[in-house]
């Protein structure tokens, strides 16, 4: 199938290239066809957010949004900063905080809804969207540059061995293709190695956000509320906060994010958010309430000392494929918006233009002459920063955005990829962790149900290992197998000889993957000190079924 433009993602990166192309188009009277491809089921299935939003990219794409009914939830009424302890926390004043951190006027929203909503935009523009459709491999022409994607088979048993219900992948060839797969997409990871994309960049920077949204009774519920934490229960050297955002309707919105940077191997993300949620300030609002949904998602925190080259030859990445989120803000959204546009606008001038003389280099251009430019230029010293702890990165960030308004004489940089920080398990005390009370704290395997994560269990495992020996011998025996922690899914297990857990490379240890818990995270992919885990596409329509996250 042949297209002007093929885009791999239909998150909010991917609809809004796919509508700014068809609403230029439009204006200069061209006839561009659009493809986009989803792994998920159904379009925002796979879309997992805080989420506040600033809706300056989105006004700027859909000007008539509100009276186009988009699901844009409450506006932020008042902003909470907490630093906790312990026992206890203590509140910024509202006149020392950063910018960054003050969200009134903004919204608190469902980004999965959100991008459902943009689909049917989209549609309605004349876009042609496969949800269920995972695109798999790239495809490249005689000259080296990507010519389009192949889907992936479908029906394939364990041992990839076609069965009865086998069809084969398609190829969908355009004279552009946009990478718009979210952190760390594993297409975006292969053009960046190919074409040696970050080549000039510090290493990508990385979290695990994992969320839950609730239904409460409390009267401690107040629409329209934002609150961070700092601190407890992380230690003071590991990056990482809290968030609650009040939605309407009785709904709350709670995470935790970690930094993929952190030394301890055995620190576990999702016991770390459970934990958090015991706190004196956190736990009354979330007692005789119920929980009601629950996901996890990696996240690029580099910002733009860490975007690697945005244009490759036959296409550009986009959104969280590249790295556009403002971790200063803990926004992407908006910037996910706005980069999207800005390669469509790339697209559409060199369609008009001899293809083989021009390719989409305007994108990088139009980018650094962009207000989006002048945010994350402002925000490039809050990760590097953060990253010497808790106490003097935020002395260090309040000087850079309080003194200098984000524009200090000087750029932080980081130089360690997040899998060479971690250390060896025998450097670090164990941390033993609470058991779960069923009520406010919960297992792994209750929460991937509530994802709605589904996987067809004799298709072949999409968590590949390039060494099946680097588990045993290196992760089990060095760091105490941190895979069966900070997967927040139980898709990692060690097990000893007779098949029970261990963190011990005894004789007859080994790793057992439930690659069917997967909730599409990428974490191991990141994280695995040997980087010996990729993490493959499965079947299309498998994963997580976000409803309202």
């Amino acid at each position: 199938m042949q297209f002007d433009v093929v885009i791999v993602g239909a998150g909010p990166a991917g609809l809004s290239a796919a509508i700014r192309i068809k609403q230029l188009a439009q204006t200069r009277g061209q006839e561009i066809s659009v493809c986009v491809l989803e792994k998920a089921s159904a379009v925002g299935a796979h879309i997992l957010s805080g989420a506040v939003m600033d809706t300056r990219a989105l006004t700027e794409l859909l000007p008539d949004w509100a009276s186009q009914g988009a699901p844009m939830g409450v506006e932020v009424t008042e902003d909470h900063f907490l630093f906790l302890g312990a026992s206890g926390g203590q509140a910024v004043p509202d006149w020392m905080l950063p910018n960054c951190f003050k969200n009134k006027g903004h919204r608190i929203i469902s980004l999965s809804l959100l991008t459902a909503w943009l689909g049917e935009q989209a549609e309605a523009l004349g876009v042609e969207i496969y949800p269920g459709f995972a695109a798999a491999e790239l495809c490249y022409n005689e000259a080296g540059e990507v010519c389009g994607v192949i889907t992936g088979d479908m029906g394939r048993d364990r041992n990839g061995e076609p069965t009865a219900q086998f069809q084969a992948g398609m190829a969908l060839m355009g004279q552009f293709t946009l990478l718009a797969e979210g952190a760390r997409g594993h297409l975006g990871k292969e053009v960046i190695s190919r074409f040696a994309l970050d080549s000039d960049s510090d290493p990508q920077s990385y979290g695990i956000g994992i969320k839950e949204l609730w239904e409460v009774s409390s009267p401690l519920h107040q629409p329209g509320q934002v609150v961070h934490t700092a601190g407890w229960p992380l230690d003071s050297q590991t990056y990482g906060g809290g968030f609650i955002y009040h939605l309407d309707k009785k709904r709350v919105a709670l995470g935790l994010v970690v930094g993929l940077g952190y030394k301890n191997p055995w620190l576990s993300p999702f016991e770390e958010f459970q934990r958090w949620k015991t706190h004196s300030t956190i736990a009354p609002l979330l007692e005789s309430g119920r929980r009601i949904g629950y996901g996890a998602r990696a996240l690029t925190a580099g910002g733009l000392n860490s975007l690697p080259r945005l244009v490759f030859p036959g296409g550009a990445l986009i959104g969280c494929d590249a790295g556009f989120l403002n971790a200063s803000r803990i926004k992407g959204s908006h910037a996910a918006i706005k980069s999207g546009m800005l390669a469509a606008e790339a697209c559409v001038d060199a369609l008009r233009a001899d293809r083989k003389t021009k390719g989409l280099e305007s994108y990088e251009t139009k980018f650094k002459d962009s207000w989006l430019f002048d945010e994350l230029y402002r925000a490039r010293n809050f990760k590097p920063a953060m990253s010497k702890g808790l106490w003097l990165g935020t002395l260090l960030v309040g000087i850079d955005q309080t003194l200098f308004g984000g524009k200090a004489p000087w750029t932080l940089h980081n130089d360690t990829a997040d899998h060479l920080k971690l250390e060896p398990a025998e450097n670090h005390q164990p941390i033993v962790y609470p058991k779960p009370d069923g009520q406010i704290t919960f297992d792994r395997l209750s929460s991937v149900f509530l994802s709605g994560t589904h996987h067809e269990e004799n298709q072949p495992c999409h968590l590949t290992l390039r060494d099946a020996g680097i588990p045993v011998s290196v992760n089990l025996a060095q760091y105490a197998g941190p895979e069966s922690r900070y997967c927040p899914a139980a898709v990692y297990e060690y097990l000893d000889a007779s098949g029970q857990p261990t963190n011990a490379a005894t004789e007859g240890a080994s790793l057992r993957i439930n690659a069917q818990n997967c909730v599409h995270c990428k974490t191991c992919d990141i994280k695995d000190p040997r980087q010996n885990i990729v993490w493959v596409t499965p079947e299309g329509g498998s994963g997580p079924e976000y409803q309202g996250m």
